[in-house]
């Protein structure tokens, strides 16, 4: 399956909102290098846009070099991945930070982007991310139904 054919099949999956008897608490975290599977990381967040549209509470960390998911540059090398004038991976972090709750280390956007807090590097505005380290991280995994890690 090529990268056009997944994104149709994606699109056509995040769109259509799952029959769901009562919302869950998703936990996931993103904490392996995009660079290394980008694949991954594009699977992951459309997992997460689908956990959204079928009404679950979702809460997202971004840890390690998972923080490239947060830079908008990469997001748009993504976005290139899935075909020439493709968005979808910009559609999908639009979701995730608009309706997701999101969670950030900074010593792990520090490490891997070089961005201070305050700096606006991110694609998600400072006053949105609740900065957090592993005390955040265990408490999402202990106080969530379901926990998923890309």
């Amino acid at each position: 399956m090529n990268h056009l054919q997944i994104e149709l099949a994606m699109k056509d999956y995040v769109v259509a909102p799952c029959s769901v008897a009562m919302g869950k608490r998703v936990f996931f975290k993103f904490v392996s290098e995009p660079k290394n599977d980008s694949l991954k990381s594009i699977v992951g967040l459309a997992c997460v846009a689908q956990a959204i549209a079928d009404g679950h509470e979702v809460s997202v960390f971004f840890a390690a070099a998972g923080t490239r998911l947060l830079s908008q540059g990469y997001i748009d090398v993504l976005d290139q991945e899935m075909g020439a004038d493709s968005k979808m991976v910009s559609g999908m972090m639009e979701t995730i930070v608009s309706k997701a709750t999101v969670y950030c280390s900074f010593a792990s956007v520090k490490a891997t982007l070089g961005v201070n807090e305050g700096d606006g590097g991110l694609l998600v505005a400072d006053d949105q991310i609740e900065w957090s380290g592993p005390p955040g991280v265990i408490f999402l995994a202990t106080n969530s139904d379901v926990q998923l890690t890309y």
